[in-house]
C-alpha cells in the first residue's frame, strides 16, 4: 500500500501563490509517475500536472506558465507551486501516485481563490 498526505491548501486572493506538498510513504517500489489532480464542485477530477521519477513533467494547458511541479525523491515528496492563482483554480487538489496500472490517491487539500 501507498499512503499520500497532502498539505498546503488554503484561502488566498486572486494573483497570490500557494505551495502544495504531498508526502508519500509505504511500499513505494515501482512508483514512477506522481502528480496532482483537482476537482471543483460539480465537475470531474482533472489532471493538473504530473512528474516522472526522472523529472519529466506534464501540465494541463490551463496551468502552464503558472504552476510548477517538482519532486524530491530522497524525501518521497512532490510539490506543486501555484502562482498567479485565479478563482477558476478553486478546487480540492489530490495527490496521485501510479504503480503500472494502479492509482493511489490522497484525501485532498482544499484551495480556495477569492476574486
Amino acid at each position: 500500500q501507498v499512503q499520500l498526505v497532502e498539505s498546503g491548501g488554503g484561502l488566498v486572493q486572486a494573483g497570490e501563490s500557494l505551495r502544495l506538498s504531498c508526502a508519500a510513504s509505504g511500499n513505494l517500489f515501482s512508483i514512477n509517475d506522481m502528480g496532482w489532480y483537482r476537482q471543483a464542485p460539480g465537475t470531474q477530477r482533472e489532471l493538473v500536472a504530473t512528474i516522472t521519477s526522472g523529472g519529466t513533467t506534464n501540465y494541463a494547458d490551463s496551468v502552464k506558465g503558472r504552476f510548477t511541479i517538482s519532486r524530491d525523491n530522497a524525501k518521497n515528496t512532490v510539490y506543486l507551486q501555484m502562482n498567479s492563482l485565479k478563482p477558476g483554480d478553486t478546487a480540492v487538489y489530490y495527490c496521485n501516485a501510479k504503480r503500472i496500472t494502479i492509482n493511489y490517491w490522497g484525501k485532498g487539500t482544499l484551495v480556495t481563490v477569492s476574486s
